[in-house]
């Protein structure tokens, strides 16, 4: 059985804290590579955190102050890079997991960024897309000083968009007085984005799924699959895995599951979600309990989705041989000793769902050139990426006798704590 051996205490009560989750793991990868305690405190501490406070006038003439953050966990190997999200559930200590958890991410797809994460704390469904607008450029008025291509670059996550970004880069343009498209990825294509990046963290997921696959001698026609999250990574990778063989037994989404033991045609379920707003009384699938569509029996399931989804008190329950990890954080530490018993082989989220960032630093990359790659050239390099970081970290896991996680963890502190050793302590 995997041992928790960190410092760091997870019981029942902060099972879900995303920061001590990161810690826990952090704490484990550095024991197994022995690092010292000054670097432990340098790669355990965020580089900077802000704290903004927005004020917005309203449609109606009101005007409301949010609360924003934005959190530069590492600069070691590059720019900081993450997403902003906007929710009335964001806080401190999970945009310093998010950060942290970009960090490793980074490092662990061997790309020349750090990590940081962004997010407002507010209810964007209830905001006009005016009022959206004035939050968002606001927001990246308060914290112009802090980014830019060479500084962080945001990028879209949770309730924000390509759209979204378009404002941040032109309001960071606006003050620059010149146009900056490096300043953020995930921008339209018109605007500078990078062909294959709406697919990009989908289509990894995709990979790293076919790599196992592959250690187990199984073929993707072989395959049942469950996926929940129906959004931009759990539709992406549902559309091109089927596509490529797979058997999608079911889809898990917010408000219900739509499940088919004989595969889901996955184009007609998105036509029926558009067209009734759920996937929810789907003609080609059977509905079923949400809570219950996870524990259906299945090779593969892929949580994307939300944090904290297997925890201690379900994680027994899984069916699957295989956990691709789509959203950030969807397993805790106490679910992760269980998932070891059960010899589930778990693809971590700093691995599973690198794509999105990869490909982000494909489109940084062709800003700054000014010169942009076709779709094919995209997913090749791509390929490469996914296929070369998910031996690396197989190959720790072997080498050093620890889970996939811990692996994952351990190839990326390495490589951090690398280049700071290399670059020294300016004091």
């Amino acid at each position: 059985m995997a041992t928790l051996t960190s410092p760091v205490s997870i019981s029942l009560e902060n099972e879900k804290n995303p920061w001590l989750a990161a810690a826990a793991r952090f704490e484990e990868a550095a024991t197994r590579l022995r690092l010292d305690d000054g670097m432990r405190k340098v790669l355990g501490s965020p580089a900077r955190e802000i704290t903004v406070h927005i004020p917005v006038q309203l449609d109606d003439g009101r005007l409301e102050v949010f609360t924003g953050y934005r959190v530069q966990h590492s600069i070691a190997r590059g720019p900081a890079k993450g997403g902003i999200r906007f929710a009335p559930d964001v806080t401190l200590d999970e945009v310093r997991a998010l950060a942290s958890w970009m960090t490793w991410k980074c490092a662990v797809v061997n790309i020349p960024f750090g990590g940081g994460k962004g997010g407002v704390i507010c209810d964007p469904h209830i905001l006009s897309e005016t009022e959206l607008e004035k939050l968002t450029r606001r927001y990246t008025a308060e914290i112009i000083d802090f980014i830019g291509p060479e500084r962080d670059v945001p990028a879209p996550d949770v309730n924000t968009n390509e759209k979204v970004m378009a404002w941040i880069m032109d309001t960071y343009s606006m003050h620059q007085r010149h146009t900056v498209t490096a300043v953020v990825t995930g921008k339209p294509t018109s605007l500078g984005g990078s062909r294959g990046r709406p697919e990009a963290t989908g289509r990894g997921c995709m990979m790293v799924t076919m790599k196992a696959l592959e250690l187990m001698g199984k073929s993707p026609e072989d395959t049942r699959v469950v996926i929940q999250g129906f959004g931009n990574v759990g539709g992406m990778a549902s559309k091109l895995m089927r596509a490529a063989g797979f058997k999608i037994v079911c889809i898990v989404e917010y408000d219900g599951a739509v499940y088919n033991p004989n595969g889901l045609d996955i184009a007609a379920l998105e036509r029926h979600r558009k067209e009734t707003g759920s996937i929810t009384g789907f003609s080609g699938g059977e509905d079923m309990d949400k809570h219950e569509a996870m524990f259906l029996p299945c090779d593969v399931l892929i949580p994307a989705a939300t944090e904290n989804v297997i925890t201690s008190q379900n994680a027994d329950r899984l069916r699957c041989k295989i956990l691709c990890e789509g959203a950030n954080g969807p397993t805790t530490p106490l679910a992760d000793l269980i998932l070891a018993d059960k010899k589930v082989f778990v693809i971590p989220d700093i691995l599973a769902n690198a794509g999105g960032v990869t490909v982000s630093y494909f489109e940084w990359v062709q800003d700054r050139q000014g010169f942009f790659w076709n779709e094919a050239l995209v997913n090749e390099r791509l390929q490469e990426i996914m296929d070369a970081s998910f031996d690396a970290v197989v190959g720790y896991a072997d080498t050093h006798k620890v889970n996939n996680r811990i692996a994952a963890y351990m190839v990326a502190l390495d490589r951090v704590a690398e280049a700071i050793k290399l670059r020294g302590i300016y004091a």
